[in-house]
């Protein structure tokens, strides 16, 4: 099965543009398979990747942080204890697949 990380965010007003702009590249993550930025509210987004497994996330940390480190300074704290970003991970229990059409 695959795994997944999903991450949320709130930017900082001003910032949406930037913020988006920020995740126009083409990660060399070892085994992602792709995923997707979504916005969902105003100046909320939820990121959403697909990987190979598990393994594949955690050796990806490292990169994943630097990453996030290039736009950090346009995020807002949560508040809670949970700082710029809201992040979890996992392996896929049950996973979906579009129909032929």
């Amino acid at each position: 099965m695959s795994a997944y990380n999903v991450v949320r965010f709130k930017v900082k007003p001003g910032m949406q543009k930037a913020f988006e702009d920020a995740h126009r590249v083409e990660p060399d993550f070892k085994g992602f398979h792709g995923g997707a930025l979504i916005k969902t509210g105003d100046d909320t987004y939820c990121f959403v990747g697909c990987w190979e497994n598990f393994d594949r996330i955690a050796a990806a940390r490292p990169q994943m942080i630097a990453m996030l480190d290039s736009f950090r300074p346009m995020l807002r704290e949560f508040g809670n204890g949970l700082g710029v970003t809201d992040p979890v991970s996992g392996e896929a229990v049950v996973e979906f697949h579009a129909s032929p059409v």
